[in-house]
C-alpha cells in the first residue's frame, strides 16, 4: 500500500471518530501478552519491591527515627512505587515498539485504520495497564509490612497515571531508536535508576547538605517521588504548583515528540 493511501485510511479513521476497537484490541492483547511472560513483567518487580520494602522499610527502618512525622517504611514506599512506575511503564513501551519493529509487526499497524495519535494512544495506554497491575501488586505487598496508606485518593490516581504516561511516552522514543534489545537498557540504567536514586527514593532532600539541596530541585525525578509521597502519606517537600507544572509540561512535550516522529515515519517504515 503506498504512503498515499495509507494517508487517506488515517484521514478517514479520524474523520470518522476515534477507533475505540482498534485502541481495545491493541491494549488488550498487550495486557494478555503481559500474562503470558507474568514472571518477567510482574512476578520480577513484585520481588524487586518485595525485597526494598523488606530492607528499607522493615530491617533499616527499625533504625530511623520519623522521617517529617511518619515512620520510615511509609515514607519510603511511595518511592518505591515511584520508581516501578517509572521502570514499568517505560520497560513496557519500549519492548513492545521495538519488538514490533524486530518482527516487522509494525508494518501490519501502519496500514491499518489508525491515526498517529491512536497508534500513540494504543502503545502508551498498553505501557500504563501493565504498570497499574504492578503498582497494584506493589501496594498489596506494602500492606503486610504496615506501610500502605493514602491521604489524596485522586491525586494518587493521577500522578501515579501522569507518570506512568511520561515514561511510556518515553520508552517510545527509545523504541523507535533502538537498533538491539541491549540498546533498550541504556537509558534506564545510566540516566532513570541514578536519577530515582538521587531524587529522595529512600530518604528526605532536607537531610543533604545545602548545595545538594539545590541541585535536587533540578532532578524532575524529585518532583515525580514528592508528588505521590503527598498523595500517599500528605507530605510534600517542594512547591506542588513547579511539580504539576513539570508534569503536565513533560507530557505535553514528549506527545508532541512521539506524534511527530509517528508521522515522520522514523525507524518505522525502513
Amino acid at each position: 500500500m503506498s504512503s498515499s493511501q495509507q494517508k487517506t485510511q488515517r484521514v478517514s479513521a479520524v474523520s470518522n471518530g476515534v477507533n475505540w476497537i482498534g485502541l481495545y484490541t491493541f491494549v488488550r492483547s498487550e495486557v494478555l501478552r503481559t500474562f503470558r511472560v507474568v514472571t518477567q513483567t510482574l512476578v520480577t518487580p513484585w520481588i524487586s519491591a518485595l525485597l526494598y520494602i523488606f530492607i528499607f522499610g522493615s530491617v533499616v527502618g527499625k533504625q530511623i527515627d520519623l522521617i517529617n512525622g511518619v515512620p520510615y517504611i511509609k515514607f519510603v514506599l511511595p518511592g518505591i512505587l515511584m520508581m516501578n512506575i517509572i521502570t514499568g511503564a517505560f520497560g513496557a513501551s519500549s519492548n513492545a515498539l521495538y519488538f514490533q519493529r524486530f518482527i516487522k509487526n509494525i508494518e501490519e499497524l501502519l496500514v491499518a485504520p489508525f491515526s498517529y495519535f491512536e497508534m500513540m494512544a494504543a502503545f502508551t495506554l498498553s505501557a500504563v495497564a501493565r504498570t497499574i497491575l504492578v503498582a497494584l501488586g506493589i501496594y498489596v505487598i506494602a500492606i503486610f509490612f504496615g506501610g500502605s496508606s493514602i491521604e489524596h485518593f485522586w491525586l494518587f490516581l493521577f500522578y501515579s497515571f501522569a507518570v506512568a504516561v511520561i515514561f511510556a511516552l518515553l520508552g517510545l522514543i527509545v523504541g523507535l531508536w533502538a537498533k538491539g534489545f541491549e540498546q533498550l537498557n541504556i537509558l534506564s540504567t545510566f540516566v532513570i535508576m541514578p536519577l530515582s536514586f538521587l531524587g529522595g527514593m529512600f530518604y528526605s532532600i532536607n537531610m543533604l547538605p545545602e548545595k545538594l539541596q539545590f541541585i535536587a530541585h533540578f532532578n524532575p525525578f524529585f518532583y515525580f517521588i514528592d508528588s505521590i509521597r503527598y498523595s500517599m502519606i500528605g507530605v510534600r517537600e517542594t512547591s506542588a504548583t513547579v511539580g504539576l507544572v513539570m508534569i503536565l509540561g513533560l507530557i505535553i512535550v514528549l506527545g508532541a515528540v512521539v506524534h511527530h516522529l509517528f508521522k515522520k515515519g522514523w525507524r518505522l517504515r525502513s
